[in-house]
């Protein structure tokens, strides 16, 4: 059965995920290093991992399987869900594919590197309103890609 994963510390859409897990009857698990704020609903499933760095990148990457979700920023937790079969979105609701992900991570490391040596200052653009939607129309397209079997 399809389960949704969320890298929850920082994402801006767990009560969207939430909704669309709902209408779908679906299992979200929150992984953060504390606990997570959200309405009680027997699908969410709180997971606080320790306060150190990658906890919660590296169970979700235990436990994520073929045909899962995972919402995301993490570029290299993407790439590590895509390994196992499942699919990846980001947190302003870009897919990440099989096909991307090797861009993705070699502009991540790229504009890190750009930062560390003072060519550029700042980090991605804020979160918008149309990032939400976004992510809820991502989020969608993936639910019915998998319950098509691709």
């Amino acid at each position: 059965m399809l389960e949704l994963y969320v890298d929850a510390d920082a994402c801006p859409v767990k009560e969207e995920v939430m909704r669309v897990a709902d209408r779908h009857g679906l299992v979200v698990h929150m992984v953060g290093n504390r606990w997570i704020r959200l309405p009680e609903s027997p699908r969410l499933k709180r997971v606080v991992v320790p306060a150190e760095p990658d906890a919660a990148d590296d169970w979700i990457a235990e436990h994520i399987g073929p045909g899962d979700i995972c919402v995301t920023q993490d570029i290299p937790l993407a790439a590590r869900c895509l390994e196992k079969g499942a699919k990846a979105i980001g947190n302003k609701g870009k897919p990440f594919t099989p096909d991307s992900i090797g861009n993705a991570l070699a502009m991540r490391d790229l504009m890190t590197t750009l930062r560390e040596t003072g060519e550029i200052t700042g980090g991605p653009s804020s979160f918008a309103k149309a990032d939400r939607s976004r992510v809820l129309q991502a989020l969608e397209d993936a639910i019915q890609a998998v319950k098509r079997g691709r």
